[in-house]
């Protein structure tokens, strides 16, 4: 092996993608990790990402070997208002990792960001090229949102969102948004799009005149809050992992994945069947679905499917059937019925007539 270029495509990966797939650091740190000397292949220091590696070469991070590379991993997280998405920060803040559970690894990656003020579902990756794959837009993977905004909205306001707009030199792909109600001076929203430029959201709505004064991810592709509470985190199951990972193609992946339920959430506003997002930490931001995790995911299968339930139904009239079984409606009489058996009406004992 040598750093030196060769006119045959060398065999393996490139460093830096070996060491994101290792869950040391996504492939830009990598590279910087590399120029600052830190990593080591086969006892000789790199001085340039531009190296292909195979199973073969010993790789050395600050003088330590770097783990086997394990099986995808993710884990949804519901970030709290006032942690910041990075592992140190300038400021002293605190961060989403000053939440994370002891037993989880060393390095995990997180798939894209949510800014300090905002709240919600973030997905947590052990593999870099799983955190690369989630956040491409070609992934076709929507994020939605729970959008508190100031003011009284029309739905003719939002039209230039729903076209796409250019702010600041930046162009924002259309959004989809819904106008679900108004309370008091604030209206609620529900936001998608399939990108997740810095502060894109509240940057849009500061463009048509309005402030976002709350904003929640209540999803990320097919996999959802539910009532996961703030600063906790649970694992996907290792089953569902590969099913949302293993299917790619032009085909977004929420029209041809079947979505994910988990366990009904809590209620919100009492007689409303709605969440209540009035209020930080009332009622669930997400919807009915849950989360994408548990064995409820698996249970809930016959019921994306459209399985029957399982419900007595009548052999012929697809109604439930009587509640003493057999015919729909039949009765407990514990005599014989009277009448025929043709079901005409009784036409009282038959006469004997004796052979002659």
């Amino acid at each position: 092996m040598t750093q030196d270029q060769s006119p045959k495509t060398p065999a393996g990966d490139r460093i830096a993608k070996v060491l994101s797939r290792a869950g040391v650091a996504s492939r830009r740190d990598a590279e910087r990790m590399i120029e600052a000397g830190r990593v080591s292949v086969n006892g000789q220091v790199l001085t340039s990402p531009a190296l292909n590696v195979t199973d073969r070469d010993r790789i050395e991070v600050d003088g330590k070997p770097i783990a086997e590379k394990e099986p995808e991993r993710i884990w949804l997280y519901h970030k709290p208002v006032g942690r910041v998405t990075t592992h140190r920060d300038e400021k002293n803040r605190s961060t989403i990792f000053d939440d994370l559970p002891e037993d989880m690894p060393k390095h995990v990656l997180t798939v894209g960001r949510l800014d300090l003020n905002s709240e919600g579902l973030l997905l947590l990756t052990n593999d870099g090229e799983v955190k690369r794959k989630l956040e491409l837009p070609s992934t076709g993977w929507v994020r939605k949102y729970k959008v508190r905004v100031n003011g009284r909205p029309t739905e003719e306001r939002f039209a230039p969102l729903r076209r796409g707009i250019t702010v600041d030199g930046e162009k924002f792909a259309p959004m989809t948004i819904s106008l679900d109600r108004q309370q008091g001076a604030n209206a609620w929203l529900t936001v998608s799009l399939k990108e997740g430029k810095n502060r894109e959201i509240r940057r849009a709505m500061a463009e048509i005149d309005l402030t976002v004064n709350r904003l929640i991810r209540v999803a990320y592709g097919p996999f959802q809050l539910g009532d996961l509470k703030a600063g906790k985190v649970e694992e996907v199951r290792r089953r569902v992992v590969r099913d949302q990972l293993g299917l790619e193609g032009a085909v977004p992946p929420e029209e041809r994945r079947k979505p994910v339920r988990q366990r009904k959430t809590s209620p919100g506003r009492p007689g409303s069947g709605k969440p209540d997002y009035s209020r930080p930490n009332q009622g669930n931001p997400g919807n009915s679905a849950g989360r994408t995790s548990g064995r409820a995911a698996e249970r809930s299968a016959d019921f994306v499917s459209g399985k029957p339930s399982g419900k007595s139904f009548g052999k012929s009239t697809g109604k439930p059937a009587g509640k003493f079984g057999g015919k729909p409606g039949g009765k407990p009489t514990g005599q014989k019925p009277s009448g025929n058996r043709s079901g005409g009406p009784s036409k009282g004992p038959r006469k004997f007539t004796p052979k002659r």
